[in-house]
Formats: C-alpha cells, sequence, structure tokens
C-alpha cells in the first residue's frame, strides 16, 4: 500500500473514531423554571467533554421557562422531542411558579397574600405525578431537584418560604415513591441565601450563585452517568 493511501486511511479512521465517540455521549436534558435558566450554561460548559446538555428554547433562541405544573403538563411531550429526544438523564424541577400568587384570573402574578397561589400543593403533586410517568416512560435516569429558597422580605410576585417547604414535600413524596433521586437545592441554598441571591429580596440567583448551582446538578447528573 501507497504511503499516501495508508496515511489517508488512518485519517479516515481516526476521523470515524472520533465521530462516533462523539455520538456516543450521555445526552442530558434539563427541565425548569428561570432557576435552571440560570444554571444550564454552567452545566453545559462543565461537561462539554463529557455529555450533550440540552433544554427547551423558544423560536426567539432564548431559553424556554418550564414554568409551574400547569405547562409541564401542556409541553412535556415537545420537551422531550427535543434534538430527537433519547434521553440517558433527565434533570429537572417544578415548584417555584406553582406556589406564587395570582391574581383571580389566574394569570397575572399578585404580591398579596390573600391571592391564590398559582397551583395548590394538592394540585401541584397531581400534576407533578402526572409529569414524571411521562419521564419514566423515557427509560431516562432521572434526578428532581428541589425548588430554591424564597426569601423573608416582601417581593414583587408574593411567595412564602414555608409553601416552599411545603411543596418541597410533596415533591420529595412523589420521588420517594417512584425511587427517583433528589438534588437538594433547598438545602444547599438555604444557609447561604444572601450569598447566593440577588439583593435585595429576590428568588433569582447572581451569577456566582448560578456558578454554585450548576456545579450541584453537574455532580447530581455525573452521579446517574457514572
Amino acid at each position: 500500500m501507497k504511503r499516501t493511501s495508508f496515511l489517508f486511511l488512518l485519517a479516515t479512521t481516526a476521523f470515524a473514531f472520533t465521530s462516533a465517540h462523539a455520538a456516543e455521549k450521555p445526552r442530558v436534558l434539563i427541565l425548569g423554571d428561570s432557576i435552571s435558566m440560570g444554571y444550564t450554561p454552567v452545566v453545559q460548559k462543565l461537561l462539554a467533554d463529557e455529555m450533550t446538555v440540552l433544554r427547551p428554547m423558544a423560536k426567539n433562541g432564548k431559553a424556554e421557562n418550564c414554568g409551574g405544573t400547569n405547562s409541564g403538563v401542556a409541553n412535556i411531550g415537545r420537551w422531550l422531542q427535543i434534538d430527537g429526544g433519547k434521553w440517558n438523564v433527565i434533570h429537572f424541577n417544578w415548584g417555584l411558579h406553582d406556589l406564587k400568587h395570582v391574581k383571580a384570573d389566574g394569570k397575572a402574578t399578585s404580591d398579596l397574600a390573600t391571592d391564590p397561589p398559582q397551583a395548590t400543593v394538592e394540585v401541584y403533586e397531581k400534576q407533578l405525578r402526572e409529569i414524571v410517568g411521562k419521564l419514566k416512560a423515557t427509560g431516562a435516569k432521572l434526578v428532581f431537584a428541589t425548588t430554591t429558597p424564597a426569601p423573608a422580605e416582601p417581593m414583587k410576585v408574593y411567595r412564602d418560604n414555608a409553601d416552599v417547604i411545603r411543596y418541597n414535600e410533596a415533591a420529595i413524596r412523589v420521588m420517594k415513591e417512584n425511587g427517583i433521586p433528589v438534588n437538594d437545592l433547598y438545602a444547599f441554598a438555604q444557609p447561604r441565601m444572601k450569598e447566593l441571591q440577588i439583593q435585595p429580596a429576590n428568588v433569582h440567583f447572581t451569577p456566582a450563585g448560578s456558578e454554585a448551582l450548576g456545579a450541584e446538578v453537574v455532580k447530581a447528573i455525573r452521579a446517574q452517568v457514572n
């Protein structure tokens, strides 16, 4: 065999091996609200060489907010088919939108404790069970992230941290019944709220806060792949 032909064959084989190796990278789907929108790029960066990490994206190219379980029930089928589906791991969370208070029309947010939550904890648990059923049907390994804390100070949208705890308890009950591991981001963030969350009172996280959450999410995902 001529040297040039041998080198061409060697290069072609190496390229094919590299392409096949890249195609074999585990596929990860992240589902969640704006908190997950903050840490998804961190997870993608940290796992870039190991896994393909995707999340729902809007038509404008920006990350899609998965909202509350109302939105989850309506859209989970579409989200699971992103990029052809076939997920190895799905890291998911719902809760922060469910427990926020809304006006009587159920659409506009409210800063009043006397207005109702978007979904009662009973409705939240019921709808979360429906979503989990569809997630389990994919055969992917699942990880649920608890909802992160709500500050005690008044905010533009009313959220009570006592509700965060109640909704998390309901979610953990569902996960235990389904054998799904829990990534307890609430316990991770709660002692560090003033350090990690935007100030003054805000449920969202600073860039450093999203970095810290993203590192915890990476640990949880790696635990399911390794």
